[in-house]
């Protein structure tokens, strides 16, 4: 079995380059001016420029990490998800070459490698002309197996800066120009932290979108980067292995919560897609609205940006009470970062308290440097509603905020063996059939964590109509299905 639909790297020399510009414009112009049904995709943990990704193609954008997953896991996950558009586009992250060693593990070109992708380099050319040709050069010569294929250059002064740019990386590199972008005084894309405003967030993103595929449209020769795309070469999948979705349906369908919101925005549509294949009725829940928390079976509360909106969600009393009831009652809840920020008892912001669900009893402070930030790893140590004893899982992790109070005598689920964690070292809480950590998970990655998520729903249901929290263990999975917290309660 081979794969042979049209796709396309957009890779740079460095963060910030422009390259989230580059694939939200040429993706919305490959839809907008030829119809083209582009399905996105972007390589590494990101959520934000995924976002953007999604909203410019009109098409959830999906992840794909080499650290994260398998490269079977990937080419799977790939083929499955492009098979339904005409093509598509990969954003890689960082620059083509960085990855986790000096060796570049794990990094883009791996990844344009493995999916037999071309290659197309935006080059930021601020106060550069003649070296660009040595840097992209250099990128030739670095892996000869990747396939640069053109590039694109990036805040160009005027006519004569073009000119230089142009002339010098099409004779000295052998690679053509497939179009440049001025200089762009707009700001249509502000940013946060390491990376662009989720577009949630932004009052223009539509506005934002348009203008992209505008520029880019007009910019660059749409055509021929189309034609590029489709001298991707053919990807041989193993006899062997069938990319199939991994179902494990539940013999009765249970509702899992989904909070999103602009608080709560970060969800891998892979994960929700592996929630519904394993029998989840998905149905989303906005922290904001002044309303009890509606008759769900769990509940996940993903990662956002919960420190922007304190003001709506402490006031917002009646949501954050329900939940603690319905928490009390047995309900299994699955938290990640801002979900774990919501489960505690409150959230300190420049010297203001604002109180939050308070499953745990501890204080988040935001501080002004990140306190986690990368790829993890943990070991599952302790009994817990989800995952057995021994169990081992990867992530990733991006924190501003810390947890006051916690320390190492504290009953945490997980050992971290890379990263950082709640307290160095350690992540995980468990109350009931809560967990919530710092940590990321893609289900990708993860065999099995949305089975065990409408596993514990499935439980929760049928106590619901039998009246009783069974504490036992389940003899089949061998997990806990309910964790008393040790510390406070």
């Amino acid at each position: 079995m081979t794969f042979d639909k049209p796709r396309l790297v957009i890779a740079a020399l460095r963060g910030g380059a422009g390259k989230t510009v580059v694939s939200l414009g040429l993706a919305a112009s490959w839809r907008l001016r030829h119809g083209l049904r582009i399905v996105p995709f972007k390589k590494g943990p990101d959520y934000i420029d995924a976002g953007w990704l999604g909203l410019a193609s009109r098409h959830p954008c999906y992840n794909l990490d080499p650290f994260l997953m398998k490269p079977e896991e990937m080419i799977c996950s790939f083929v499955q998800r492009s098979s339904i558009g005409d093509g598509s586009l990969i954003e890689g992250n960082r620059g083509l070459y960085d990855g986790v060693d000096t060796r570049g593990s794990f990094s883009t070109a791996e990844l344009a490698k493995l999916l037999r992708a071309p290659v197309i380099l935006v080059l930021d050319a601020t106060k550069v002309t003649r070296t660009a040709a040595a840097m992209v050069l250099g990128c030739r010569h670095l892996d000869p197996d990747v396939n640069i294929a053109g590039v694109v250059l990036n805040q160009v002064a005027g006519k004569r800066h073009e000119q230089v740019l142009r002339g010098a990386i099409e004779e000295y590199c052998g690679i053509p120009v497939m179009g440049v972008l001025p200089k762009d005084k707009n700001g249509f894309f502000p940013e946060r932290h390491l990376g662009l405003v989720p577009p949630q967030e932004s009052l223009d993103s539509q506005e934002a979108v348009s203008y992209a595929a505008s520029q880019v449209g007009d910019c660059l020769d749409l055509h021929a980067l189309w034609e590029m795309a489709k001298t991707a070469g053919p990807m041989g999948l193993p006899a062997d292995f069938a990319c199939s979705s991994k179902t494990h349906k539940a013999k009765e369908a249970v509702r899992v919560g989904i909070l999103r919101d602009a608080a709560f925005q970060f969800y891998y549509p892979e994960n929700l897609e592996a929630l519904r294949e394993n029998g989840a009725a998905l149905e989303e829940i906005s922290s904001f609205d002044d309303r009890p928390l509606p008759p769900v079976d769990a509940l996940y509360i993903g990662g956002g940006f919960p420190e922007t909106h304190l003001e709506i969600l402490a006031n917002n009393r009646v949501f954050r009470e329900s939940l603690k009831q319905a928490i009390d009652a047995g309900l299994p809840v699955y938290g990640e970062c801002g979900g774990l920020m919501f489960l505690c008892r409150g959230i300190r912001h420049d010297g203001n308290f604002f109180p939050m669900v308070g499953v745990f009893p501890y204080e988040v402070i935001m501080g002004p440097r990140p306190q986690g930030h990368g790829y993890t790893i943990f070991e599952c140590i302790a009994e817990n509603p989800y995952f057995a004893k021994g169990t081992s899982l990867k992530g990733h992790e991006f924190h501003y905020s810390r947890v006051v109070g916690a320390d190492e005598s504290s009953s945490f689920i997980f050992k971290v063996k890379k990263g950082y964690g709640i307290v160095a070292g350690w992540d995980g809480l468990c109350y009931k059939r809560v967990l919530a950590s710092y940590s990321h998970i893609h289900a990708v990655g993860n065999d099995g964590w949305a089975e065990a998520i409408v596993r514990a729903a499935l439980q929760y249901k049928g106590e619901k109509f039998g009246g009783v929290l069974d504490r036992r263990t389940d003899p089949e999975s061998g997990l806990s299905e309910a964790c008393k917290y040790s510390t406070g309660f």
